[in-house]
């Protein structure tokens, strides 16, 4: 049987404005600077520079409340807009580099990628239009490593409905081998124990080298184990002579596609968003010029809406409507800039005075326990706002440039009791493993042992996860001979 019965509600939304306000905090300059020319191109009524006229064109709006009608955006549910896919791509990049406070224009120049890299190459072989065309679609297929990681049969069925060229399997493999002689060696190879005989076979051969090559392809899953003992029985060779084998084999690049980017073809920049300097015993927290651009309404369109207040036809009404939308618009956009600019500013003074100690000394061990509630509760706002200026941002120091979460850490108790940032327990792990026998690498439980004895008792499954996140390996894999 159906009812009707009247409930209460309490639901929380966000209004356009406010949804503007996370989405613009959440950018990091390059984004935001992409983000603001984006803004004064779809809307003429905001433009960029300094305002002429120091009178504010607001006063004069709101003049004309009365007369115009009221734009009303209805509530937005906040998951609807901010969700995981919206995370920008800057968060994966690296290479940093420091600028300067001034807005500087960076020049870069264009090289070619690497696939036009390889293609290139394919006049040094005399090709028929069908096995250049396969070539092609090979070389198309590789990924930024230099590995092709798709399997023959699917290279074949896509040539044949995507280019209507008919081939066996043995015809596409004839012109993978050709691609593999192109450089950087290694390139085309379907995973690393191809990679690495391509590129010793490419070199002068000499016993080291054969070895090596024997090495590989008869003890593959010994060598990468490093079960160095299994490999001198199953060779009958000294440890000398493996230890000159490996040698040979650490010398190789197991992602050839990446020498192509270390040449320069392709280099990646970082623009910090914050600058921190040293003055003294204080520090200078400021912002890149870029995080605050001089904002104002176009005067022209506020002219345009006064002169409807002298001209009332019910003709102008809908290009009424539409001026004030753009105002309405612009004046939403300079102050969620300018909200966003003062909310920056705040997070990453609390941040330097809270690492005061780290930013004047440039010593990580003197980097303090810091959570994101520990800022939010500085600034007084909430912990989401900070985790969004955070997760995206890069800081200048004189020690160079860092993504502002690593200064977050969690606080573990050494043997006094006090509290100490897990990043000084990290170094301190790597500068054990870096100092370890290489011939007998400590295990986790070793290890355990060893930060005990400095005075920091942590489990052993602790240090496995810590290890991991600073990407070392098992004991077994860090062996050397």
């Amino acid at each position: 049987m159906l009812r009707q019965g009247l409930y209460q509600k309490l639901q929380q939304k966000l209004t356009p404005q406010q949804i503007q306000l996370m989405k613009l905090i959440q950018l990091p300059t390059i984004e935001f600077e992409q983000r603001l020319k984006q803004e004064i191109e779809e809307n003429p009524a905001l433009e960029e520079g300094k305002e002429q006229d120091e009178n504010d064109e607001f006063d004069n709006q709101t003049d004309l409340e009365d007369e115009a009608e009221i734009i009303e955006a209805p509530d937005i549910n906040v998951d609807e807009y901010l969700s995981d896919d919206e995370i920008p791509d800057y968060r994966l990049k690296s290479n940093n580099y420091a600028a300067d406070d001034d807005d500087k224009k960076v020049p870069y120049a264009q090289g070619e990628t690497f696939t036009q890299y390889l293609k290139s190459q394919l006049s040094a072989f005399p090709l028929n239009e069908e096995r250049r065309k396969i070539a092609e679609f090979l070389i198309g297929s590789i990924n930024e490593n230099g590995y092709l990681r798709r399997e023959i049969i699917e290279i074949v069925d896509d040539l044949a409905f995507t280019s209507n060229i008919m081939t066996t399997e043995e015809e596409v493999e004839k012109v993978l081998q050709l691609i593999q002689e192109l450089d950087p060696p290694g390139v085309g190879a379907r995973n690393l124990k191809e990679s690495l005989l391509i590129q010793l076979r490419r070199k002068k051969p000499n016993e080291a080298r054969e070895l090596a090559i024997k090495m590989l392809e008869n003890g593959f899953d010994y060598f990468i184990n490093k079960k160095y003992k299994k490999l001198i029985a199953k060779f009958e060779i000294t440890e000398q002579q493996l230890k000159e084998a490996i040698n040979e084999i650490t010398k190789l690049n197991p992602k050839p596609g990446n020498a192509f980017n270390s040449t320069g073809s392709f280099v990646e920049h970082v623009t910090p968003d914050f600058i921190i300097n040293i003055d003294g015993d204080d520090l200078e927290v400021s912002l890149n010029a870029k995080n605050a651009p001089a904002l104002h309404v176009s005067p022209a369109y506020t002219e345009m809406l006064k002169g409807y207040k002298e001209n009332k036809e019910k003709s102008q009404k809908d290009a009424v409507m539409f001026i004030k939308q753009k105002l309405d618009s612009a004046k939403w956009f300079i102050d969620a800039v300018n909200q966003r600019r003062d909310t920056l500013l705040r997070t990453i003074t609390a941040i330097a005075d809270y690492q005061k100690n780290y930013f004047l000394t440039g010593d990580e061990r003197q980097i303090k326990p810091m959570i994101l509630k520990d800022i939010a509760d500085r600034i007084q706002m909430d912990i989401s706002t900070v985790s969004r200026v955070a997760n995206s941002k890069y800081v200048q120091s004189p020690y160079g440039v860092k993504l502002l979460k690593e200064f977050f850490s969690e606080s573990m108790k050494d043997a006094q009791g006090e509290d100490v940032s897990t990043i000084k327990i990290k170094n301190i792990l790597k500068s054990i493993i870096a100092n370890e026998n290489k011939r007998k690498p400590l295990t986790d439980e070793q290890l355990a042992k060893a930060l005990k004895e400095k005075g920091f008792p942590i489990a052993r499954r602790t240090i496995a996860k810590y290890r991991e996140q600073l990407d070392i390996p098992v004991a077994r894999l860090r062996k050397e001979i």
